[in-house]
């Protein structure tokens, strides 16, 4: 009971601190709903003195500050520099965010001494966003344990080790989709953690918004009844019962391994910030608000009542307190001050490091170790007849002409990475045969269903590939691996859309995590995105992934995307974001037609001696080439293939394709096209509209290029692609092949 008093005491002190040394600043106030402190406090020293390692929590902005302060153990004295705008840029990153998105990590001490590891994701100000990261992050740690652990030890012993917290808003818990997308992926094999305590502060509104209008639900928390979760309602004026159901909710994750919620019923004291008038738009609820004695000033009434304390106790408890509280802000003007010229002047002085080259060649023994992993089965499995031919005809293509396609480069660079000790994981819609049946990494049993996967029988000692079809969410399951990219940097992780089409339903994820994440919160990401592009007749939703969107969030070196031709590319592109220190999410536009492409092949040559080439040239003799079309991915082909056609043109047309549009290969760029004499035709093509595509991205970064190869010289580049459109393609394959048509003709001028 003391200890419920000892918690309530911090978090309305400090919220009230806050509020009369710091007026007018938004700090997303906890007032009225202070008992998730004492619940976060007795779930963490329950959960260190059962043995649990680590709690990963997720929450958005409400009670945050306090959450850091009382729960996480980040210094009053840092808080408190913070409000008074101090910023130390030597220990910030990039451009930062504001303080109630910022993530932390501690270490919990429980009341018998036993420890337990925190930590609070980062998240930016889109509800609900961190809950499917923080699910990510839980399971990479999960695995990594796992790992660490006996590869047989039961299942539990790992999930109960690593628990996530998700914390939520009554408004957002509802309103948000991708509460229910998380939430299906409690108990799927690829996405499972072992469940999830939610805590709902439910304070009746959302901004200016009530429960009426918020849902159409009895509760908030009905969404949770999707997976028959159970919803313990609670009211936050009563912190003993919110603490003994925080005690059950624990002890029912740790038994069940599943998803657990409470709905706390409470209020909030002020407006959705501090300088906000709630009463503008809920005059009635607030005069109820107001008339309200907070819970500390409850509880403590309680226990007078009950004599299970003095006033003076009371008294002395809270005073010392305050007195601990005003201590911290006077050694606040101790912390180095840091004014907005310095900190501006820090920013651009910064150097982005270019991303460096890493060697990603392979030997002929480990390839040849896959090779024959590939067309093995286990004794008495049924596989399909149909795909054993294609696997074999696939090796005898590999050994009679030496050629590699695209699935099985991908195969080598999945199975070399697995040799050499690297995680592999994989998931997304269909990932594990892929859309365009060409992966079929799980081999199944035709009379029994049993999974077979290959590319975990290569060696005894290898690393395993984990791949999973994920369930129909582009959202939720892109977050989860974004978050598990995040706590497993030594793994290759990837997310595939079943088009790339249809990643714009995560575009959170890119816009606020994959982005910037690293510029506002220091968080480095390697996470690998697969996004089918090309333009075959296929209409409007089954053409373009949207290249343009993601080359326009490119600066200050923070991801690569390409859009690569020959497999051999693409095998050394995965295998360099695991081996290369530095790391960065890889966006990545891949082939459709190409796939089964007979030109898009490359030699085992290509990947033992071969590297990673953000542009490939030609062989022409350059004093003979008029004109020079740069291009990228599948269009390349179609540009060949008519300049097969038009013998004059083949000596004085050169083809150049740029693989990797950012970071901008300028270098590569620079001796490709020194080559050149300087009046030669310069002409950008591409399938995509003229306002789509990478045309707009392409032009200036080209022409500066092309002015550091021949100063002074003016260049015009020709742009050959389709007219400007506010649909990425048409829905006729007939319109599709005459626009094709004229933009390769355009291109080539024939």
């Amino acid at each position: 009971k003391r200890r419920i008093l000892h918690k309530l005491n911090e978090a309305e002190s400090f919220e009230r601190f806050l509020h009369t040394r710091f007026i007018g600043h938004k700090r997303f106030s906890l007032e009225g709903g202070e008992s998730i402190v004492p619940m976060l406090d007795v779930i963490m020293g329950d959960a260190a003195e059962q043995g649990v390692h680590e709690i990963v929590i997720g929450m958005a902005h409400r009670g945050r500050l306090n959450v850091l302060a009382n729960i996480m153990g980040k210094s009053y004295e840092v808080i408190f520099s913070e409000f008074e705008g101090n910023i130390n840029p030597d220990t910030i990153y990039g451009s930062g965010d504001v303080k109630y998105h910022l993530g932390s990590k501690g270490v919990y001490e429980a009341q018998d001494g036993a420890k337990i590891a925190l930590t609070l994701a980062s998240n930016p100000s889109h509800l609900e966003s961190v809950s499917p990261i923080v699910e990510g992050m839980v399971r990479a740690k999960q695995d990594c344990l796992r790992d660490m652990d006996d590869p047989n030890a039961p299942g539990d012993r790992v999930v109960d080790a690593i628990i996530p917290v998700l914390i939520h808003g009554d408004a957002a818990f509802a309103g948000q989709g991708v509460v229910a997308e998380t939430l299906n992926c409690s108990q799927l094999r690829g996405y499972h953690t072992g469940g999830t305590i939610h805590l709902v502060i439910n304070n009746q509104i959302g901004f200016t918004t009530g429960p009426s209008e918020a849902r159409s639900s009895t509760y908030a928390t009905d969404v949770a009844r999707l997976i028959e979760a159970p919803i313990f309602h609670v009211n936050g004026d009563d912190p003993e019962a919110c603490v003994r159901v925080a005690r059950l909710a624990l002890d029912y994750r740790q038994v069940f391994n599943k998803d657990v919620v409470i709905d706390m019923l409470c209020y909030r004291q002020h407006g959705h910030n501090e300088g906000d008038e709630p009463t503008y738009t809920n005059p009635v609820l607030y005069q109820q608000i107001k008339k309200k004695r907070s819970p500390r000033k409850l509880y403590t009434e309680s226990l007078l009542n009950r004599g299970d304390m003095t006033p003076d106790e009371a008294e002395k408890m809270l005073d010392g307190f305050r007195d601990l509280l005003q201590q911290a802000f006077e050694r606040t003007s101790d912390l180095k001050e840091k004014d907005a010229a310095q900190i501006l002047e820090h920013f651009h002085n910064r150097s982005y490091d270019t991303i460096p080259w890493v060697d990603t060649r392979v030997s002929e023994e480990q390839l040849e170790a896959v090779l024959s992993t590939l067309l093995r089965t286990p004794e008495g499995f049924n596989a399909h007849p149909k795909l054993m031919q294609q696997f074999k005809r696939r090796d005898q293509k590999l050994r009679k002409s030496g050629t590699i396609d695209w699935a099985f480069a991908e195969a080598l660079a999945f199975g070399t990475l697995l040799q050499e000790g690297t995680t592999v994981r994989l998931s997304g819609q269909d990932s594990r045969r892929a859309t365009f049946s060409q992966r079929h990494a799980v081999i199944y049993d035709q009379d029994t269903n049993d999974e077979y996967i290959p590319l975990n029988n290569i060696t005894e000692y290898q690393a395993k590939l984990h791949i999973y079809d994920s369930l129909l969410s582009e959202y939720a399951v892109a977050a989860f691996e974004y978050g598990y990219s995040v706590e497993n940097r030594n793994a290759l992780v990837i997310w595939e859309a079943q088009f790339g089409d249809f990643s714009n339903g995560a575009q959170i994820v890119f816009d606020q995590f994959l982005s910037a994440a690293e510029e506002k919160w220091g968080q480095e990401s390697s996470l690998v995105t697969l996004l089918p592009h090309g333009y075959e007749g296929q209409g409007p939703e089954h053409s373009s992934a949207r290249l343009e969107r993601y080359l326009q969030l490119c600066a200050e070196g923070n991801m690569i995307v390409c859009n690569l031709s020959t497999p051999g590319n693409y095998f050394h592109a995965l295998r360099q974001q695991v081996l290369r220190d530095v790391k960065k999410p890889l966006i990545l536009m891949t082939p459709k037609s190409l796939l089964r492409h007979p030109r898009a092949v490359s030699s085992p040559t290509d990947l033992i001696d071969g590297g990673f080439m953000p542009v490939i040239g030609t062989e022409k003799n350059a004093s003979t080439i008029d004109r020079l079309v740069m291009c990228s991915g599948k269009i390349y082909y179609d540009l060949l293939a008519e300049l097969d056609k038009h013998e004059d043109q083949r000596e004085t047309i050169a083809l150049i394709r740029l693989e990797q549009y950012y970071p901008w290969p300028r270098e590569a760029l620079h001796t490709e096209l020194s080559k050149y004499r300087p009046d030669v035709e310069i002409c950008w093509a591409q399938e995509e509209p003229a306002n789509m595509g990478a045309w707009t991205y392409v032009r200036p970064l080209l022409t500066s290029t092309l002015h550091s190869v021949h100063p002074g010289h003016e260049f015009r580049i020709q742009y050959a692609g389709r007219h400007p459109s506010a649909s990425p393609a048409t829905g006729s394959s007939m319109v599709h092949q005459l626009e094709q048509e004229e933009v390769i003709e355009s291109a080539l001028l024939v």
